[in-house]
C-alpha cells in the first residue's frame, strides 16, 4: 500500500452540521474536524428532495467545490423512501419512490458518490403487510439494477422498526436478490438496541453479512433511544465492533449525529471524529 494512502475513511453524516451552513462551509467544517468525506442527506423533506432536481450546472459546482476544498461527498443516507416506501399501497406514492431512486442513482453518478444507503422498511406510515413486502422485493430488485447501471453500491441501513433492525434482517433481502450492487450499510447502535431486545450478539448478527457489508454507521444509543446520543455516553461498544467490521474487510465508517443547537456542536463533531479515529487506528 501506498505510504501515501490511508487504510481507511471515516466520514461525516451532513445533519451533524447546522442546516444553515452552505455546502462548501460544510466540507470546510468536515475537513477541519478530521474527516475523510462527507455524506450528503436526501430524506423526506421538500428542501432535500429538491437537491435531487439540481440542475447540471448546481452538480457542476458542488463538484468544483469539493475540489477545491479537498473533501469530497461520497456516500448518500437516502430516508426519503421512509415516506415514499417501495411497499406502498398507493401506486401513486410506489411510483414516487422509484423516481425518487432514479433521480438519487442519477446524483450519485453526477456527484461521485460510492454508496446510497437505503432505508430498510417495507413502509412506515402504513401498516406492513404480505403485499407490502413483496411490492418492496418487487421494486427492490428494479432499483438494483438501475444503480447497477450505473456503477453505484446500494446498502440496506438497519433500523429501529422490526422489519429490519438487524444484519440478519436485512441479508434476507440481499440473497433473494442476489446482485452485487445490493448490500448492508449497518447502523452499530440500532443494531445494539436490537441485541438488547432480543439477547443476541452484535458480533454475530453482523458475521451473518459477511462478504455483503459496504459500510458502517458508528452511532451512540442507549436502549430504547435511536438518536441524538452523544459519543462514548451510551451502551455502543464502538471498540468490538469496529474490530469486528475491520476483521471482515469493512474500510468506510460513518459518525451519525444530529446537531441539536448545541453552542459546541462543532467540539462534538471532532470528538466523534477523534475518538472513533482512535479505534480505527488501532486495527
Amino acid at each position: 500500500m501506498s505510504a501515501f494512502m490511508k487504510p481507511y475513511a471515516i466520514g461525516l453524516y451532513e445533519k451533524a452540521m447546522p442546516k444553515t451552513m452552505d455546502w462548501r462551509s460544510k466540507l470546510e467544517c468536515a475537513k477541519e474536524c478530521g474527516y475523510d468525506f462527507v455524506e450528503i442527506s436526501i430524506d423526506e423533506t421538500d428542501d432535500k428532495l429538491a437537491r435531487l432536481k439540481w440542475t447540471a450546472q448546481e452538480r457542476l459546482e458542488l463538484v468544483s467545490t469539493m475540489y477545491e476544498v479537498g473533501l469530497p461527498i461520497r456516500s448518500m443516507c437516502l430516508s426519503g423512501h421512509r415516506k415514499y416506501p417501495f411497499g406502498s399501497a398507493d401506486p401513486a406514492v410506489r411510483a414516487r419512490s422509484m423516481d425518487i431512486m432514479e433521480k438519487a442513482i442519477q446524483l450519485a453518478d453526477d456527484l461521485g458518490i460510492r454508496i446510497i444507503q437505503l432505508a430498510g422498511y417495507d413502509v412506515y406510515y402504513e401498516e406492513g403487510t404480505a403485499e407490502s413486502e413483496r411490492l418492496f422485493r418487487e421494486n427492490l430488485a428494479k432499483a438494483t439494477l438501475m444503480a447497477s447501471a450505473k456503477g453505484v453500491l446500494l446498502g440496506f441501513e438497519t433500523m429501529e422498526t422490526e422489519f429490519m433492525n438487524t444484519t440478519e434482517k436485512a441479508m434476507k433481502y440481499v440473497d433473494l436478490i442476489d446482485n452485487p450492487y445490493l448490500g448492508v450499510y449497518p447502523d452499530s447502535g440500532n443494531l445494539t438496541n436490537a441485541a438488547k431486545t432480543y439477547g443476541t450478539s452484535v458480533l454475530d448478527d453482523l458475521e451473518t453479512g459477511r462478504d455483503h457489508i459496504v459500510a458502517l454507521h458508528l452511532k451512540e444509543t442507549v436502549p430504547g433511544k435511536f438518536r441524538e446520543i452523544p459519543f462514548l455516553t451510551g451502551h455502543v461498544d464502538f471498540e468490538a465492533a469496529i474490530a469486528k467490521a475491520w476483521s471482515m474487510g469493512i474500510r468506510r465508517y460513518v459518525t451519525e449525529m444530529w446537531d441539536v443547537g448545541s453552542p459546541t456542536w462543532k467540539d462534538d463533531i471532532k470528538f466523534a471524529c477523534a475518538s472513533m479515529s482512535t479505534i480505527l487506528d488501532k486495527q
